[in-house]
């Protein structure tokens, strides 16, 4: 029942984000815990959210993306009402921003789930990424319950390498 009710939440999030970046929506994933599909009752939503047009400074995208949730605040009520009390964590980016990299889209190799991909940009971005690691001999060591990523086993100290 849990992972229902969050299975049948995204579609949702997925509408509202149509309805506020239009055209300009490029890519909608989710990921961590509701990616991996191993969510908790108080699970956030991490998506991540590639559009064109996007404000300038994360203070004015976060203002944007509170139409989203002003959208889904019903459903959110309804899904506190089963017991679920999620929330929404966005990451914001331009199709620039994903391209130039960031260790967050790291475990999104791994763990995304992409809802919606015009031209297939973020798979082909995570596709190319984890080539990138494998090249490198990068690999995900897991400890216990976390994880954590050794990029280049034989770095040395100064080395310079891109991922």
């Amino acid at each position: 029942m849990l992972i229902q009710a969050y299975e049948e939440f995204l579609p949702e999030i997925l509408e509202a984000a149509k309805k506020v970046y239009g055209d300009g929506l490029i890519t909608l994933a989710v990921f961590g815990s509701i990616g991996r599909i191993t969510p908790k009752p108080d699970s956030d939503i991490d998506i991540v959210i590639v559009a064109e047009g996007l404000p300038h400074g994360r203070i004015k995208r976060i203002v944007q993306f509170e139409l989203v949730e002003n959208i889904l605040a019903d459903s959110l009520t309804r899904l506190q009402n089963e017991g679920i009390f999620t929330s929404l964590s966005p990451v914001l980016k331009t199709k620039d921003e994903v391209l130039a990299g960031s260790l967050l889209f790291l475990d999104m190799i791994e763990d995304a789930r992409i809802f919606y991909d015009k031209n297939n940009f973020f798979k082909n971005f995570l596709s190319r990424l984890s080539c990138r690691l494998e090249k490198l001999g990068a690999k995900k060591v897991r400890r216990g319950g976390a994880w954590y990523w050794v990029l280049k086993e034989d770095y040395k100290i100064g080395e310079v390498f891109e991922i």
